[in-house]
């Protein structure tokens, strides 16, 4: 609410009489601001676990602050990045070079390979990516496009295991690759199982930005888009994530009942409607979801 303060002031041909005006500036300033989300470096130094570790927090999310660009970072744009102070930044960079998952020309520093070892430990040895391959390659072929296995992360979607027949999205996806969970097909699935609990705290936390026009950005529509998806089964994305793009997703259960993981299609809008997605490619994703299913803990 806006709280005006308000003034007279007696202006020429007004035959001496006091006027009143509204000064905005002092409007504004008794506006509440709405506050900043919290760096990584404030979200690590709030854990007050005696055993935290916290250079390794921070040496982790140095590491996580490459992923969302392809050009080598500074100590300056990885400490405005995740809000730790230049010289811890320095020091973690230094750590990391010393042990060969960096590197640095000058200023600049970049990935070097030996940082896939970390990730190919979980893709190696997890039941759920190990066996989704072939299965992805089998959607994949009967169905003429790509597929996708992911879980929710971070309130994100992160992509485990992927098929690709032709490239739909403008970005590349891959294993690793994280996108929006609340306008995206696979994360629909994955946010209509969560507990009520946690969906509201999701939903407190997330930002609903509009990738496209046709994005659902209001919390309550959004509640009611995941309570038909839980209803249906599955969930279909039409241009929401990018213009262009349609896709749909099933839940992938393991031997307990539990979702998993979400399996998905996704596929050029000019190619294929969303009826035709239903209709056709529903059957084929849900056949795959059992047969991974069969393979899981």
């Amino acid at each position: 609410m806006l709280v005006y303060r308000t003034k007279s002031v007696r202006l020429p041909g007004a035959g001496g009489q006091a006027l009143p005006f509204i000064d905005y500036n002092a409007a504004m300033s008794t506006t509440p601001t709405p506050s900043a989300p919290p760096t990584i470096a404030e979200e690590i130094d709030a854990l007050a676990d005696p055993d935290f570790m916290t250079s390794l927090a921070r040496g982790l999310a140095v590491l996580r602050a490459f992923a969302d660009t392809r050009k080598p970072q500074t100590i300056a744009q990885i400490s405005q990045q995740t809000g730790i102070p230049r010289a811890a930044v320095r020091r973690c960079l230094h750590t990391l070079r010393q042990l060969g998952y960096v590197d640095a020309e000058l200023n600049n520093f970049s990935l070097r390979p030996k940082v896939l070892t970390l990730g190919y430990s979980y893709l190696s040895s997890t039941p759920l990516t190990a066996a989704a391959q072939p299965c992805l390659n089998a959607v994949s072929k009967a169905l003429g496009e790509s597929s996708s296995l992911a879980v929710l992360e971070e309130d994100q979607v992160l992509y485990v295991a992927r098929a690709a027949t032709s490239r739909v999205m403008s970005v590349s996806l891959a294993a690793g690759s994280r996108l929006p969970a609340y306008c995206s097909s696979l994360g629909r699935v994955l946010l209509a199982q969560l507990a009520p609990d946690d969906l509201d705290a999701y939903l407190a936390r997330t930002t609903l930005a509009p990738m496209t026009p046709h994005t659902v950005t209001d919390p309550d529509r959004l509640r009611d888009v995941l309570d038909q998806v839980r209803r249906d089964g599955y969930a279909v994305n039409n241009e929401e994530l990018e213009l262009g793009l349609r896709s749909i997703a099933v839940p992938v259960r393991g031997a307990s009942g539990r979702v998993l993981a979400a399996l998905n299609v996704g596929a050029h809008a000019t190619r294929v409607t969303p009826e035709r997605m239903v209709e056709e490619f529903l059957p084929v994703l849900r056949q795959g979801a059992q047969e991974l299913a069969l393979l899981l803990p």
